[in-house]
């Protein structure tokens, strides 16, 4: 297997007045093909700024992150974009979709932004939202859906263009037990489909879904 994504000895600064703050410390991983990976650790280890710079959404201050093989912080800002627009699918906690699109348009709009032709768009957003069980709510608003159908629509919106990478961030974080575990499941037969996940989450019953757990503790991998 090859790796996705691959972290070496890399530092996170922030300046606060006259202060230094470590947010990552000397922090090295790697994301393999067909990896699912869980991230977990109180809040403050820095779980999702490590997110953040595996996405390409920011640069380590020290350190090398390679997307594919390339160095993230000689790129340039229109490389990163295109980065995350055709390789990276991210699923976060607050769902993030239009509140006056459908469940479809939510889906179909991500292939419009890459230029997917019109006909070949509605096959694709339809076939994601069936793939996570949606395919009777393609004409629902957000308002309509409940929370889990809301989450899925979400992913739905990740997988459509079948991206090198799944980040999801606290995914299920505002889903209640039942609903965390449909959610747990279908990131489970999604991986089992060949596609690569990591998932920062408080959840130790999403944890356990995962191929491997990696706890994080003061911008560090402690196990």
């Amino acid at each position: 297997m090859s790796n996705i994504v691959e972290a070496n000895e890399i530092w996170k600064t922030y300046k606060m007045g006259d202060v230094d703050i470590n947010a990552l410390k000397r922090l090295s991983i790697n994301v393999e093909e067909n990896d699912f990976t869980a991230l977990i650790g109180p809040s403050g280890s820095g779980k999702s700024t490590l997110l953040h710079i595996l996405g390409c959404l920011d640069t380590p201050t020290r350190g090398v992150v390679k997307f594919d093989g390339r160095n993230i912080s000689e790129l340039k800002d229109r490389e990163l974009t295109k980065i995350r627009c055709e390789k990276i699918g991210f699923v976060f906690q607050t769902f993030n979709l239009i509140p006056t699109f459908t469940a479809f348009e939510n889906v179909e709009i991500q292939l419009r932004l890459l230029g997917v032709e019109k006909n070949k768009r509605k096959k694709i957003a339809e076939n994601a939202l069936e793939t996570v069980n949606l395919g009777d709510r393609l004409n629902h608003l957000p308002k309509q859906l409940s929370g889990g159908e809301r989450q899925r629509v979400a992913i739905a919106r990740a997988i459509c263009k079948n991206p090198k990478l799944i980040l999801a961030d606290e995914p299920t974080g505002n889903l209640d037990l039942k609903t965390t575990g449909e959610i747990s499941d279908l990131l489970v037969d999604l991986n089992r489909k060949g596609q690569t996940i990591l998932v920062v989450t408080h959840n130790p019953n999403v944890a356990k879904h995962a191929k491997k757990a990696i706890r994080m503790e003061d911008g560090g991998l402690v196990e």
